[in-house]
């Protein structure tokens, strides 16, 4: 479960310049989210997750998810006592989905849009 409810869109230019040196020649970002300490951004090739790791956050592991590995995806949204919503993805190959939780500062239906639009190509 977040904590503290304060994930949130980033500026995708931001995240184009924060990210620059995970991304292709010509690779663009079209949109971000801050989730606690983890970010989730949307290129036009593939989803890239970043989890940091440890008390420190130092550690970091990059998932990159290029969007035709993608066989489905679901949203879950936030209840009335479960203010969380959450995002799972399932990979070829990959039996149990990679899941992302998000909390009520974002819009889980936009992720899902996002989503959406690069996987339907």
């Amino acid at each position: 479960m977040a904590l503290f409810g304060n994930a949130h869109a980033i500026d995708p230019a931001q995240a184009q310049q924060d990210f620059a040196r995970l991304l292709g020649p010509g690779e663009q970002v079209h949109a971000a989210y801050l989730l606690i300490r983890d970010t989730i951004f949307f290129t036009d090739r593939r989803l890239v997750l970043v989890d940091k790791q440890g008390i420190t956050g130092k550690k970091v592991e990059y998932h990159s998810i290029p969007y035709r590995s993608i066989t489905h995806f679901a949203v879950e949204t936030a209840g009335t006592f479960d203010l969380d919503a959450e995002l799972k993805i399932w990979i070829s190959g990959s039996q149990l989905p990679v899941q992302k939780t998000f909390t009520k500062g974002v819009d889980i239906y936009e992720v899902q849009a996002i989503l959406t639009q690069f996987v339907a190509k």
